[in-house]
């Protein structure tokens, strides 16, 4: 996806509204998502991304997509790459979900609205609002606050 200033918009709502199922999957030994991957045990990651977002979002909200990478050499510490697709209302977003030692990020690589939206604002007003209505309550209170934060 071409990146624009909405497009890092979008970025800065869903790594908010996501940041607690990162950290709950950096909860997971490295070598064991290095595993899963390496061996295509895509059953058993999807498992773990769904319990992990399962605290935080109606189920079927964030599940794993079409699976991910990772990258270990002796240079660096390793990196676990996973792709997301996460189903709101009206919206489906597809990211990548990058874990390291010190931190997380995410990259949209596309994000489909059920209708085309032509003005910028409205669409992250838009995506903010159904990330809002798929979270649990103490959840939602935690996005609301950080993202007023942001914007």
């Amino acid at each position: 996806m071409k990146k624009s200033s909405l497009t890092n918009k979008h970025e800065k709502i869903v790594a908010h509204a996501i940041a607690p199922i990162a950290k709950e999957l950096r909860l997971i030994d490295v070598a064991d998502l290095i595993a899963m991957l390496k061996y295509e045990k895509h059953g058993s990651l999807s498992d773990l991304v769904t319990s992990a977002a399962e605290l935080y979002f109606l189920p079927d909200t964030v599940k794993l997509g079409s699976g991910g990478d990772y990258q270990v050499d002796w240079d660096n510490d390793p990196k676990i790459l996973l792709d997301l697709e996460i189903s709101l209302k009206t919206t489906t977003v597809y990211t990548r979900l990058s874990l390291e030692k010190n931190h997380c990020s995410i990259e949209i690589n596309h994000i489909q609205f059920e209708q085309a939206i032509d003005d910028p604002e409205l669409s992250s007003h838009l995506l903010q609002e159904q990330f809002e209505q798929a979270a649990f309550s103490m959840h939602r209170i935690a996005i609301n606050h950080e993202i007023g934060k942001i914007l």
